[in-house]
Parts: structure tokens; C-alpha cells; sequence
């Protein structure tokens, strides 16, 4: 099994920037896709971003391209959401997925095996 922790979330002002961490313990694998999810209250899980194994392929919701910038540490198993500029409707509970064996990004969530418990991010107006 593999255990995902996420950290860095709270409360935030509209503009201001915030950065996500998830760490990757327990059974190791040698090639793993990471992404970022959020859901809203009321809504679906939506997809966030995603960055391959060796970090060479990322990919972005349109919602949050040019804001917000996904990077991975793989000695540390750790990826990063780094959150600039957001926007009250960036307000949700963020999770980080991982993919065993990917060789792409994907962006839907049936595609990744593990998922973390989620840190809840509020940007006030």
C-alpha cells in the first residue's frame, strides 16, 4: 500500500499564494504519475493538474493554467502544488492521486490507484 499525506492548505486571501505538498510512503514503486484533484462543496471531484515520472510532462485544467504550477521531488516522494493568484473559486479540498505505472498524465481520477485524505484550501474575496 501506499500512503499519501497532504499539507500546506488553509486560508488564504484572493490573489495571494499558497503551496501544497504530498508525501508518498510506504510500498514503492519505480514509475508513478502524481496529479491534483479539488472538489467543491456540492460538486464533483474535478481535476487539477498532473506531472509525469520524471517530471518532463505536466498538464493543467484550463481553470487554473497559468496560475498554478505542479512539480514532484522524486528522493523526497513528495509533489508540490504551488497556487499563485487564486480565486475564491479555488476554494476546496484538495487531494493528490497516485498512478502506478503510468506513462502519461492523465486527468481522470479512475486512473490513479492511491489518493491521499485531502487539505482543505479557503480563499476569501
Amino acid at each position: 500500500q501506499v500512503q499519501l499525506v497532504e499539507s500546506g492548505g488553509g486560508l488564504v486571501q484572493a490573489g495571494g499564494s499558497l503551496r501544497l505538498s504530498c508525501a508518498a510512503s510506504g510500498r514503492t514503486f519505480s514509475r508513478y504519475t502524481m496529479g491534483w484533484f479539488r472538489q467543491a462543496p456540492g460538486k464533483e471531484r474535478e481535476f487539477v493538474a498532473a506531472i509525469s515520472w520524471s517530471g518532463g510532462n505536466t498538464y493543467y485544467a484550463d481553470s487554473v493554467k497559468g496560475r498554478f504550477t505542479i512539480s514532484r521531488d522524486n528522493a523526497k516522494n513528495t509533489v508540490y502544488l504551488q497556487m499563485n493568484s487564486v480565486k475564491p473559486e479555488d476554494t476546496a479540498v484538495y487531494y493528490c492521486g497516485y498512478g502506478v505505472g503510468r506513462a502519461y498524465v492523465p486527468s481522470n481520477g479512475r486512473e490513479y490507484d492511491y489518493w491521499g485524505q485531502g487539505t482543505q484550501v479557503t480563499v476569501s474575496s
